[in-house]
């Protein structure tokens, strides 16, 4: 078993993104997960991406929007949004304080 605080882990910035700081939770000791905490600041969001894999996120705090090539929904504390693979998709914040999601992400 392995126990760390989030605080405790360096925050890295992504390409493509405004105001998006990510830290990768479990680095090591898990084969099938990673689990990411993510934090948008205010009026930033994710890159416009699509990938490989499917991805699921819980939102932990704030506001912002979730979007895809079609339409973009609202999401606030407590959604869960599950991103099938090849979706193209999208999170940014509409509120004044950082957006703060779990998400986790296969291996």
């Amino acid at each position: 078993m392995k126990i760390v605080s989030y605080k405790e882990i360096e925050s890295k910035e992504v390409e493509g993104s405004s105001k998006l700081k990510i830290k990768w939770l479990n680095t090591d000791g898990s084969d099938n997960f990673a689990v990411r905490h993510c934090e948008i600041g205010s009026g930033g969001f994710s890159p416009y991406h699509k990938h490989s894999w499917e991805h699921e996120i819980f939102v932990l705090e704030s506001n912002g929007l979730a979007i895809n090539d079609k339409k973009s929904k609202p999401i606030s504390v407590g959604d869960f949004i599950s991103i099938p693979s090849d979706e193209i998709h999208q999170l940014k914040n509409i509120s004044n304080i950082s957006l703060r999601i779990l998400c986790i992400i296969p291996k």
